[in-house]
């Protein structure tokens, strides 16, 4: 118990505070059927263009008298799916890139390392907006598409790591046991290296979660019925004069969610760091 104490008095108060915004957002999605006074389609027309406040709705409503913090509360849990789903198969894809790369090293490390820089030299940005143009837009799409955002960040680290642990005894010793590959790269060398994936997981997040905002405010995003806070921003902006609350609620969460979510991977990078040192 004294060490775990001494730990929490250990972390900044603005990272505590950030880890408490991230549980509440988190409990949000989760519970958002639950939470939500409406439904994010419910229309009250007689009341269009509410401002916040408002005795029926606290947050005020859009164009089409729909709750904004209904709105709110749904496009939380859609925005945080779109960002867990892209980044879980960006790390899960750039790893095992990074370790195929690893193992067989020659000719495949170096079609993997150019494919990793072809990646990293084109916008990400124009790259999803050709692809949903040319193939359309669906949520399983949008998410795959937006999982290989960032994979070869994974890949280096993956493969730099990978080829470090190689040398080391404890890979070597397993694999004089007669362990196969998969086994020494699956149960010896990923969980030594799972911290550091964990930590560039932890600041791929807030990135991916503004790129998907970008696309949604261009309408290339998540598509109505839906909504996601890059959806609602974009609808948002052409009553930015007359109702600035329908673009301001979801970029201000945009902005303290992601903020959160930096904190607490820069902070993390930080206590491994000292650790490892």
């Amino acid at each position: 118990m004294t060490e775990r104490k001494a730990k929490l008095r250990t972390v900044p108060p603005a990272v505590f505070v950030a880890m408490l915004w991230l549980g509440l957002v988190l409990i949000v999605a989760i519970a958002a059927s639950l939470i939500a006074p409406y439904s994010y389609t419910a229309l009250d027309l007689a009341n269009r263009l509410a401002p916040p406040l408002h005795p029926q709705h606290w947050l005020g409503t859009d164009e089409l008298g729909r709750d904004i913090l209904s709105r709110l509360i749904f496009s939380v849990r859609i925005s945080l799916l779109v960002a867990f789903g892209a980044t879980l198969i960006s790390a899960c894809f750039g790893t095992v890139m990074g370790f195929v790369a690893a193992y067989f090293r020659g000719g495949v490390e170096h079609a993997i390392l150019m494919l990793a820089d072809f990646q990293a030299a084109i916008p990400f940005l124009i790259l999803s907006l050709s692809v949903l143009a040319f193939l359309g837009n669906s949520l399983p799409l949008f998410i795959g598409l937006m999982g290989l955002y960032g994979w070869e960040r994974y890949a280096r680290i993956s493969r730099s790591l990978a080829i470090s642990a190689s040398v080391q005894g404890y890979a070597s010793a397993v694999r004089q046991t007669g362990a196969g590959p998969l086994r020494v790269y699956l149960r010896h060398i990923l969980p030594n290296i799972s911290s550091t994936l964990i930590v560039s997981m932890t600041l791929t997040f807030p990135e991916v979660i503004l790129m998907e905002s970008s696309l949604s405010f261009l309408g290339l995003g998540v598509q109505p019925p839906m909504t996601s806070l890059g959806n609602m921003v974009g609808y948002g902006r052409e009553y930015m004069t007359r109702a600035p609350w329908i673009m301001l609620s979801p970029a201000m969460l945009i902005v303290v969610t992601t903020l959160s979510v930096s904190l607490v991977g820069d902070w993390l990078r930080d206590r491994l760091d000292a650790d490892l040192k």
